[in-house]
């Protein structure tokens, strides 16, 4: 049969029409995705070494380079409260060849700082929340106080004081939720570290503070701190026997340290998939769950949708409480 002239540009037509673009332009991401990773990945951390942050990359990063058959190289990219590191995330190339650790500072900073350098809703991709934990609330042990309802009660009667490891921490900021929604108006003292905040509980000079697991359970275990509750909406299961704030009275309460995956923001979807899949993988390895989880720690292996919901979330949650509570940093 003979072509009328033209028809061959009818056929074109109906051939991109049908969704064939894909071919042409989609097929070559796919096989990108395929090969990749062709030599060795950058996992950006936003701390020093040795910190809760820094131990979770170094736990994730030899599982993915033995899955992914290239080097994870761990580095360090920690000060001016992590606006570094957020900016060398968000200025990234989105190649797949840079992923971030994140953890609960990324959205608390970009609110506390006056002219913050990034979004934490545009300048990633997320990947996977990678594990949760919970703040305990420990006090003085000679402290009138047994449980979270004789804390408040005293707290009303008097003023108490309460530490934490500086303005801006994640005990400060819990602190003040405490404040807020069991209303009360405690007063904050800011030290230079959480562990120099715990003796100042242990001898004390404050009342009471939020702090992590690693920080004050042994001085609990020991005595030396009273352990009241913890500040999950829901129990944790390495403190399954500790009652929750909101299970103590303050409805709603829910504070947890949480710590996940991203990449600069564009990704590829088809590398997203293929890095949040590496990284459940990476989750479920002995040595990784079994670290994780001795720390009190949950883990998650979000879907990249569910771990972008959760830092609309937290970005809320904390925005709506400096509408109420003005908080400087140092």
């Amino acid at each position: 049969m003979k072509l009328k002239p033209y028809s061959h540009l009818l056929f074109l037509s109906l051939f991109f029409r049908r969704g064939c673009w894909f071919l042409i332009f989609c097929a070559p991401l796919a096989l990108a995705a395929e090969s990749y990773p062709t030599h060795p990945i950058r996992l950006l951390v936003p701390a020093p070494p040795g910190g809760t942050v820094d131990l979770i990359a170094r736990l994730m990063a030899p599982r993915l380079s033995e899955q992914m058959g290239k080097p994870i190289v761990v580095d360090n990219r920690s000060g001016a409260g992590g606006m570094i590191h957020a900016e060398m995330v968000a200025n990234a190339p989105n190649d797949g060849y840079t992923i971030a650790m994140i953890y609960t500072s990324y959205t608390t900073s970009a609110l506390l700082h006056a002219n913050p350098t990034y979004s934490p809703l545009r300048d990633n991709s997320p990947l996977s929340q990678v594990s949760w934990a919970p703040l305990l609330l420990v006090a003085y042990p000679g402290l009138a106080a047994k449980t979270v309802g004789q804390l408040i009660t005293l707290a009303k009667s008097q003023s108490l004081l309460y530490g934490s490891a500086g303005n801006g921490s994640g005990g400060h900021m819990a602190g003040e939720l405490f404040n807020v929604m069991a209303h009360l108006s405690c007063v904050h003292v800011p030290y230079k570290g959480a562990a120099m905040a715990t003796n100042e509980v242990v001898s004390g000079q404050v009342a009471y503070q939020f702090a992590g697991p690693v920080t004050v359970l042994s001085l609990a275990h020991a005595g030396r701190l009273r352990l009241l509750a913890a500040t999950s909406l829901n129990r944790a299961n390495a403190f399954a026997d500790l009652p929750t704030l909101h299970e103590s009275g303050v409805t709603g309460f829910d504070v947890t340290n949480w710590f996940g995956l991203v990449a600069p923001p564009r990704l590829p979807v088809a590398l997203i998939q293929r890095l949040n899949k590496e990284i459940k993988i990476a989750l479920t390895h002995p040595s990784v769950k079994t670290k994780l989880e001795s720390e009190g720690s949950e883990i998650v292996a979000s879907a990249p949708s569910n771990f972008a919901d959760f830092i609309k979330a937290d970005l809320k949650k904390w925005d709506k409480l400096l509408r109420l509570v003005p908080i400087k940093v140092d």
